[in-house]
């Protein structure tokens, strides 16, 4: 799980030298869209939609992908189309030539020596393309309907730890032995090894104690959900506190954000109404419930928030382009250097902030 960060995306302070350059990514629709009250947002979950949307990216300009790895859609309804995560990346794999392929995985959904060969052979495909983003599961229906034992918060955290250790030395030992609480492997092999060594990139977000102090000591990067520069820069000199503590290399930090462009501050602001009445009757408020249950956040999420995913509104990219890239630039400052961005319908508007907001930044 150590993959290194390269020095130039990993500078310990801010203000000790100029802003990273900003890597901007994007969430792959692998949901069919992004808002809980917008029934078609002209993105459906299909092959042919992510594989259009993929290699055209890299084509505007964009550095990675997040494939979000749900078997249920929460944010169409459980009985709306979802796609898998690891076969899409798999096939993404081979038809794109630049796009980071950050994979979302669920310890508690994977084993880890199973993972740790799947990834390797999917880094061999991308030619070393392959990052994963491990999350400890919070839908606990989710995981009763596959046949999944779901752990409690500190559990599923104390599992991850574990699991990354599998993970990570079965990618760097020629032969791996462990014997844990929760898993067991017995003079392990796997062959080939990643083309990125040690491995690939390592990326995790959390906000309990617990969660921030295993990514401190054990991930690559950080990233967090959308919210104000004011927020964003503590927790970030906070992680880099605890980076020094674990006695690891400066890590890398991203951010979830949800884009609005549009000629007028006006525009943007009626698109964002549009996009946020969200109601206790749509198809994503049950999992919202769900949601809050099972997690420990810093502060408390509205239905608002909720309406579009990851709290992305809370970043305030939303107005005029020079409005978005003066607040991108902010948080570059604040010492961010990926945005995962999200946007409705994606490739139209990506294509727009390609064209519109990218150069302002650069």
């Amino acid at each position: 799980m150590t993959a290194t960060i390269a020095p130039e995306r990993a500078r310990a302070e801010v203000g000790a030298s100029p802003p990273r350059r900003m890597r901007f990514g994007y969430w792959l629709p692998v949901f069919g869209g992004w808002l809980r009250n917008v029934e078609d947002e002209r993105m459906d979950a299909s092959w042919n939609y992510t594989r259009k949307l993929a290699q055209r990216s890299e084509q505007l300009g964009f550095d990675l992908t997040l494939i979000a790895e749900l078997f249920l859609n929460d944010i169409k309804g459980a009985d709306a189309p979802a796609l898998d995560a690891w076969s899409t990346a798999a096939a993404l794999a081979a038809v794109t030539e630049t796009l980071e392929l950050m994979v979302a995985v669920r310890p508690q959904y994977h084993p880890p020596a199973q993972l740790a060969k799947q990834a390797a052979n999917i880094d061999q495909i991308s030619n070393g393309r392959l990052a994963l983003n491990v999350v400890s599961a919070w839908w606990a229906d989710e995981a009763r309907r596959y046949g999944v034992h779901f752990d409690k918060h500190d559990d599923r955290y104390a599992r991850t730890a574990e699991w990354l250790d599998v993970v990570s030395g079965a990618w760097r030992e020629s032969r791996l032995t462990h014997k844990g609480s929760y898993y067991t492997v017995d003079d392990l092999i796997l062959e080939p090894k990643p083309v990125r060594r040690p491995g690939p990139t390592i990326y995790a977000g959390g906000e309990s104690e617990t969660a921030k102090n295993l990514i401190a000591a054990k991930c690559d990067a950080y990233v967090m959900h959308g919210d104000p520069v004011e927020r964003i820069a503590p927790k970030i000199a906070d992680m880099r506190e605890r980076r020094e503590r674990a006695g690891r290399d400066p890590m890398s930090y991203g951010m979830a954000a949800y884009v609005i462009v549009r000629n007028t501050e006006q525009e943007a602001e009626r698109e964002r109404a549009r996009i946020t009445n969200v109601d206790e009757g749509s198809a994503g408020y049950h999992n919202y419930q769900d949601w809050l249950s099972n997690t420990q956040l810093e502060q408390r999420v509205s239905l608002e928030d909720y309406s579009v995913s990851n709290r992305g509104l809370r970043a305030g990219l939303v107005g005029t382009k020079e409005q978005v890239a003066d607040a991108i630039r902010a948080y570059q400052d604040a010492g961010v250097d990926l945005l995962l961005l999200q946007c409705s319908p994606q490739l139209e508007e990506m294509e727009r902030f390609a064209e519109e907001v990218m150069p302002l930044v650069e």
